[in-house]
């Protein structure tokens, strides 16, 4: 099986687990992911212990607190005009105790993925997660997966270095499938499930979404998350995202990977088989759950996050996806087809698009609409295993400009 994730390996893991507790880097820690998965090591220090931390450099006083708390062995930032700010605040906080090495720069997330430990959790987001997930691969490390887009833009190259059973995927999402999946085999497995919130905006009809403000698309209505995936999600392009994760995690076919909406979000994603029967991983809407199963993988964290409450009653209910209201997901299935560099293309148009509605230069609708713009002026993408991470970049450095372009009319 060419998959790059599949639970019948559990009893294989990549790496060999250390006699103490499992060794832990972490990229994107002051993020939704990384403070999250913080809480988990936390609360099984015996299990686990973070030797180091990456971050953007944006919230330097939560960095430090975290790195200090954790008593990490090195700190690294890639904005590095916030190493002054940092090294005071970690200063102010040690009380005697020694100072964690700094390393700074657009390259210090990629150095620390390669360090030495036993799982690399990619929380970064976007697809400057690229480099630190080929990193990881490179050195050996199990690479617990939030970062999707650097599966999804660079997906050859990743397949390339990943060994079987090297990545544990974090997206509740392929989580969800990841566990179900251990139900049968590939010749049994008919097609994948992925479901899907349905944002802010499930039922509304495309004319009702040409005028929705920012607000209105930031509020969504289960889950808490940064602006560019919250807005992703209201498009659905987060959905068409996990579409192409999924296959190239899985090696199903695109045609065999369904989209659901369930606006409850309790069941996250359903592996159905060849004899009819589906089997569904369900559990309250908490990222606790995923990322401790990724941490702990192939054993399970007791507690990691609250279980669904029986006692009490409660409707799940399933729509099928309105792809004429939300085509994000039918666009991505033919990125996804296409491979090579347009996935690139399709989550750099995206990324550009969702800071142009943020800033009020484009109608929610234009977000979908004008990537779809770029990817079809993008041609014939570069593919196979002639793919370079530096055709990568140079693919997206032409779809964010396009797409600027685009957006300003």
């Amino acid at each position: 099986m060419n998959s790059l994730a599949h639970p019948q390996l559990r009893f294989t893991p990549a790496v060999k687990d250390p006699d103490g507790p499992r060794e832990l880097v972490i990229l994107g820690s002051t993020g939704s992911i990384g403070t999250q998965a913080i809480d988990v090591v936390l609360r099984n220090p015996d299990r686990f212990r973070v030797v180091a931390l990456s971050a953007n450099g944006g919230r330097v006083a939560l960095l430090a607190e975290q790195a200090l708390q954790l008593g990490v062995r090195t700190v690294a930032v890639a904005d590095e005009s916030a190493v002054p700010a940092l090294r005071e605040a970690l200063a102010a906080g040690a009380a005697g105790r020694p100072l964690p090495e700094i390393l700074a720069g657009p390259d210090a997330a990629t150095e620390l993925a390669a360090m030495e430990c036993h799982s690399v959790l990619n929380g970064i987001t976007g697809s400057i997660g690229l480099r630190p997930t080929l990193a990881a691969l490179e050195a050996g490390r199990v690479l617990v997966l939030a970062n999707k887009e650097s599966l999804i833009v660079g997906g050859p190259l990743v397949k390339a270095v990943a060994a079987p059973g090297q990545i544990v995927p974090v997206d509740s999402e392929h989580a969800a499938l990841f566990q179900a999946l251990a139900a049968g085999t590939r010749a049994e497995v008919r097609k994948l499930v992925v479901t899907a919130s349905g944002g802010p905006f499930r039922g509304r009809s495309r004319a009702e979404l040409a005028g929705v403000t920012p607000s209105e698309a930031l509020a969504h209505p289960t889950w808490a998350m940064g602006p560019v995936v919250t807005i992703n999600s209201a498009t659905l392009v987060n959905k068409g995202l996990e579409v192409i994760e999924a296959h190239l995690l899985y090696d199903v076919p695109f045609d065999r990977i369904e989209v659901v909406v369930h606006p409850q979000s309790v069941v996250h994603s359903m592996v159905e088989f060849t004899d009819g029967s589906t089997l569904a991983q369900a559990s309250p809407p908490d990222m606790r759950m995923p990322i401790a199963l990724g941490l702990g993988w192939p054993e399970r964290v007791p507690d990691a996050a609250p279980g669904c409450d029986w006692t009490k009653a409660a409707t799940w209910e399933f729509f099928p996806l309105d792809d004429e209201a939300f085509p994000a997901v039918s666009l991505a299935r033919e990125v996804g087809t296409l491979g090579g560099t347009a996935p690139a293309v399709f989550n750099a148009a995206n990324e550009e698009c969702v800071d142009a509605f943020l800033g009020g230069r484009l109608p929610f609708t234009g977000i979908v609409d004008t990537v779809a713009k770029v990817v079809a002026e993008h041609g014939t993408p570069a593919r196979g295993t002639s793919l370079t991470v530096a055709d990568v970049l140079q693919a997206e450095d032409w779809a964010r400009a396009r797409a600027r372009e685009l957006a300003a009319g």
